[in-house]
């Protein structure tokens, strides 16, 4: 017997019956099209390649401030795309709205296909940067507020698993990108036409798998070990209840911080690896490559380890390794100790994602998790701001870049950043059921 789906939204799914727990093996081909479906969107973070690229480029030449702007404008729209997406997919369903995001992050990337010299820097930004940015957020939320609904057994390990390709999605882009550019070094837009065709296959793929556990969906043993514990203390909260307490604003507070410590290296990440370690420019682009897995590694094993050490002991140690290693990181001229201090980076800053959305499960519930960590990924958007701006402006856009005054002032701000998590505690209402989930 099989779950089956009542119409092409996966809103009104329902179980066969007398299978409480028929969702129980099918939920985990639901995670294989929300990796495949990340994967495609997680392609933004091969950045900057491109940005790279468009420096370099003789109908470009692009300032580095310029050349962040696409990929800063693209993680500003995430924030209006997920919270459209979360709250049209808490009424309609997962799938027709992971699949109109998939259409608009691809078109918009197809768009940045267009492009051809620095006067076009507006349309790159139209496309990859407000169109692309907005159908990423859209897509973006739609794994982590389904998922969560089929695993109330295993929150942080499958939110951790519902982004973690998102943060993979760099580790083939890169390289096909940088092969992509190669083939004319002038025009590295033309690598977008190519990029956004595969990102809208595997989008679309993943998508067509997305529905919603039946009605009266539990998983067994689970239910059993915590209806006792949890019974009606654990309050589902509504966005609007959610806005209405502090944890919601210190828990956004800590994502923009650890969102902006760690883009702050991922958008200069190919350039920073050439000029403090001396990567040629292949080189570097592979090794934003392989940085990618830690970014993608570090959804899945911060967000588990989160269910054993706790939410904040988690976070703390996230932001507190970030500061450190940027502020050693402008002193590794050797290429392996570098590598290194970026990939810790790279795993703290994709644990924060992966983190997070468990994290706001257990403070409000999983009932409106689509509008209510879908405004929280403001926090995304601030950060996403925040960090490529401030480096881009550190460094400096004439002479040598000041790497040492740029990863040292974000450093810091990591650290500080610490105290917050001393201080955000779960609302009383939700304390008991979260206490028997651990």
């Amino acid at each position: 017997m099989t779950d089956s789906v009542s119409d092409s939204t996966g809103r009104h799914d329902t179980a066969s019956p007398g299978r409480r727990d028929s969702g129980s093996v099918n939920r985990w081909v639901l995670v294989g099209g929300g990796l495949l479906l990340q994967f495609s969107i997680g392609a933004v973070y091969a950045w900057s390649v491109f940005a790279k690229a468009y420096q370099d480029a003789e109908p470009w030449q692009l300032t580095k401030v310029e050349a962040s702007l696409p990929f800063t404008v693209t993680i500003a729209m995430i924030f209006i795309g997920s919270y459209t997406g979360g709250r049209v997919q808490d009424k309609r369903g997962p799938r027709v709205v992971a699949l109109a995001g998939g259409v608009i992050y691809a078109v918009g990337i197809v768009i940045a296909s267009f492009t051809r010299g620095s006067e076009d820097l507006w349309l790159l930004i139209l496309g990859y940067g407000v169109i692309s940015g907005f159908g990423l957020g859209v897509a973006y939320i739609v794994p982590i507020a389904m998922l969560q609904k089929w695993f109330p057994d295993k929150k942080g390990l499958i939110t951790g698993l519902a982004v973690g390709g998102f943060g993979f999605g760099a580790v083939l882009t890169s390289p096909v990108a940088r092969w992509l550019i190669g083939q004319d070094e002038s025009q590295p837009s033309k690598a977008f036409l190519w990029l956004g065709l595969a990102y809208l296959v595997m989008s679309l793929a993943g998508a067509s798998l997305f529905r919603n556990p039946p009605q009266g969906y539990s998983v067994p043993g689970y239910e059993t070990a915590t209806a006792g514990a949890a019974g009606p203390t654990a309050k589902e909260y509504t966005e609007k209840e959610a806005l209405r307490t502090p944890q919601w604003y210190l828990l956004t507070a800590i994502l923009t911080l650890n969102v902006t410590a760690g883009i702050a290296l991922i958008s200069q990440a190919a350039g920073s690896a050439e000029g403090i370690a001396g990567y040629s420019s292949a080189g570097a682009a592979t090794v934003v490559g392989v940085l990618a897995i830690f970014n993608g590694g570090g959804r899945i094993v911060w967000a588990a380890a989160s269910d054993y050490v706790g939410r904040m002991p988690a976070f703390a140690a996230m932001l507190a390794l970030q500061g450190v290693c940027l502020i050693v990181l402008p002193h590794a001229s050797n290429a392996a100790l570098w590598f290194a201090l970026a990939a810790v980076v790279y795993l703290c800053y994709g644990g924060g994602f992966g983190t997070m959305p468990a994290t706001a499960g257990d403070y409000f519930g999983v009932r409106y998790a689509g509008a209510i960590y879908g405004l929280m990924l403001i926090g995304w958007s601030l950060g996403g701001v925040i960090g490529p701006i401030v480096i881009s402006a550190l460094l400096g856009d004439t002479g040598e870049p000041d790497y040492t005054l740029g990863y040292t002032t974000i450093g810091i701000i990591a650290l500080v950043a610490v105290a917050l998590t001393l201080i955000t505690r779960v609302p009383g209402d939700r304390k008991t059921a979260v206490a028997s989930e651990r």
